[in-house]
């Protein structure tokens, strides 16, 4: 966390800076069990010096939770590495607007025939640490450490469902970004940069905090813990277990999230992937 007090107001600067259409957009919402889901929105943007806007184009779960509990967290960042985060509370939808007008009008969804954004989601802001620099001289330092501690800790040789071989691969890459996600006692879910994140195991996923330490440190053992991943080339997962808190691996410091969920958030269909849902019989054609 910044060591200045959180801002309530979007500069000139802030609102230009988020603006661009190419640039990562992530929306923390609260599921219906209290716990974290993260969500990839590149239109998240500042709509005014005290609001947020995003469009949807597609069905997800993120706009089904923000709709039912309002308490927000957001990151954005810049293809220049710069990091906004902060937390609002949604507060109203709309179908048309200057807003509805912008969203349309970008290239992405102007010249596209199958679809373009439907419906425009407003939150108001609550509070965010203003711009900040992705700082990657600790984010090397710390994915060093981490995979050394990934090495050095590595048990008997285990096999799980939980995290796929390819899910492994795409956390394992350090050229990849990882988000961590946790509901903070205000009930605002909050996310973290865990760039130095890595697959350890097939169910368990672990983190030098050297970097983002203190951000680190407010999460509660034992809490929900949600983890988001992507590529460069937009794939991306998400996985939720419990946070066991900072434990030694390989006799290093690292935060251990303990896997049990996992969900595809890449369209053309969304969904549960770990545990399998079961599946049901189509009887109305």
């Amino acid at each position: 966390m910044r060591d200045s007090s959180p801002m309530t107001t979007f500069s000139a600067s802030d609102i230009e800076g988020l603006s661009p259409a190419m640039k990562v957009g992530l929306l923390a919402t609260v599921n219906d069990e209290g716990q974290p889901h993260v969500t990839l929105l590149s239109s998240l943007r500042a709509a005014s010096p005290t609001q947020l806007s995003f469009g949807q184009f597609t069905e997800g779960l993120s706009k089904e939770f923000i709709r039912r509990n309002p308490r927000a967290g957001f990151l954005v960042m810049s293809l220049q590495k710069q990091l906004w985060r902060g937390t609002g509370t949604f507060t109203h939808t709309a179908k048309g607007g200057p807003e509805y007008d912008a969203y349309n009008n970008e290239p992405l969804f102007r010249y596209n025939s199958y679809f373009g954004i439907h419906t425009v989601y407003f939150l108001d802001l609550c509070e965010h640490e203003g711009r900040t620099d992705l700082p990657m001289g600790g984010i090397v330092s710390a994915s060093l450490m981490t995979a050394a501690a990934r090495v050095l800790g590595r048990g008997p040789k285990r096999e799980g469902p939980a995290i796929s071989t390819w899910t492994r691969g795409l956390l394992s890459a350090m050229g990849n970004l990882k988000f961590a996600s946790f509901v903070a006692a205000d009930g605002y879910p909050r996310i973290i940069p865990i760039l130095q994140a890595q697959a350890a195991s097939p169910d368990r996923v672990i983190f030098s905090p050297s970097v983002y330490g203190r951000d680190i440190d407010e999460i509660p053992a034992g809490a929900a813990l949600a983890i988001f991943g992507m590529t460069l080339k937009m794939e991306d997962v998400l996985l939720r277990g419990r946070y066991a808190g900072i434990q030694r691996c390989g006799g290093i410091r690292c935060g251990v999230a303990e896997i049990g969920w996992v969900y595809n958030s890449m369209p053309p269909v969304p969904g549960q992937i770990y545990p399998r849902p079961e599946l049901e019989t189509v009887k109305d054609f």
